[in-house]
C-alpha cells in the first residue's frame, strides 16, 4: 500500500474527536493511518471510509491503550498492513471533571489508568519500532496552566503526560526522533461538552484572546506541522495549542 508520502502513522483515540481530525489530516497529508479505537467500531469504521473515499489507505485496530497486548496488537497490525511506521500520536485518554476529595479517588484511577499508563505504553511501543526521522506526539492540555478548581484528577494525569514525553525525548537521544506534546485548550468535542452547561461553554470560549473554542482541526493542523518536514528541529517541547488561552 503506498502514499503520496509512502509513509504511515498510529494515532490512538482516532474514532471521535480530536483523534478523528488528526486522522484525517494526515491521511490528506499522505500518510497511511491506524486508527486505534476503544469500542464503537461503527465510528471507527467511518473515519476509514472518509479517507478511503479520498484516495487515502487506512485500517481500524479495537484495542485499549492500558492494555500492553492491545497496544502491541496495534502496532503489529499497522505493520503489516503498511509495511512500516514512521510516526504515533497517542491521542487517547478520558477527562473526569472531580473535585480533590476521597470520594473520587476512582476517578483519578480511571483518568490515570488511560491517560498515563496508556501513553506509557504507547510511547514505549513507539521507541521500540520507530527508526530513524520517527515523529512522536502526545496530547496533553493548556488547563495545568490554569490550575481550574475540579480538573485536579486530569491535570494530574496530563501532567505526567508531559512528563513521560520529555523522558523519553532524551531517551531517544541520537535516534533521530523526535517527541513532542502538543497542549489544546478549550476544543468543541464531546468530550468537552460533557457535563458542562451552555453558560460554562460559553465563558471558557471567552477565555482566549480568540474568544472562540478551538475545533479540532485546529489542533490537527498542528500535529501535521510537527510530524511533517517542517517539524524536524521541534524536540521535547510542549505546543500549547490553544488561541492565546493560557
Amino acid at each position: 500500500m503506498s502514499t503520496k508520502l509512502g509513509k504511515a502513522v498510529v494515532v490512538t483515540g482516532a474514532s471521535r474527536g480530536i483523534g478523528k481530525d488528526i486522522a484525517l489530516r494526515l491521511a490528506a497529508d499522505g500518510f497511511a493511518v491506524a486508527i486505534g479505537y476503544a469500542g464503537n467500531q461503527p465510528q471507527a469504521d467511518a473515519v476509514v471510509a472518509a479517507i478511503q473515499a479520498k484516495g487515502g489507505t487506512a485500517i481500524a485496530v479495537k484495542g485499549n491503550v492500558a492494555d500492553a497486548d492491545d497496544v502491541a496488537k496495534l502496532f503489529s497490525s499497522a505493520q503489516q498492513a503498511f509495511g512500516r511506521l514512521d510516526a504515533v500520536i497517542s491521542n487517547a485518554g478520558i477527562m473526569d471533571l472531580a473535585p480533590i476529595k476521597t470520594g473520587n479517588v476512582a476517578a483519578l484511577d480511571r483518568m490515570m489508568t488511560t491517560n498515563v499508563r496508556g501513553t506509557f505504553l504507547v510511547l514505549a511501543k513507539a521507541a521500540e519500532v520507530l527508526g530513524d526521522g520517527g515523529r512522536i506526539v502526545a496530547l496533553s492540555t493548556s488547563v495545568i496552566a490554569k490550575a481550574t478548581p475540579g480538573y485536579g484528577p486530569y491535570l494530574a494525569s496530563k501532567s505526567a503526560v508531559e512528563g513521560l514525553m520529555h523522558v523519553l525525548a532524551n531517551e531517544l537521544r541520537g535516534r533521530n526522533i523526535t517527541v513532542n506534546a502538543i497542549a489544546p485548550g478549550p476544543v468543541a468535542t464531546e468530550l468537552f461538552f460533557n457535563g458542562k452547561t451552555g453558560e460554562q461553554i460559553a465563558m471558557l470560549a471567552k477565555m482566549s484572546s480568540m474568544e472562540r473554542l478551538g475545533q479540532p482541526v485546529d489542533i490537527a493542523n498542528a500535529v501535521s506541522f510537527l510530524v511533517g518536514n517542517d517539524g524536524g528541529w521541534v524536540n521535547s517541547q510542549v505546543v500549547r495549542v490553544n488561541g492565546g488561552f493560557a
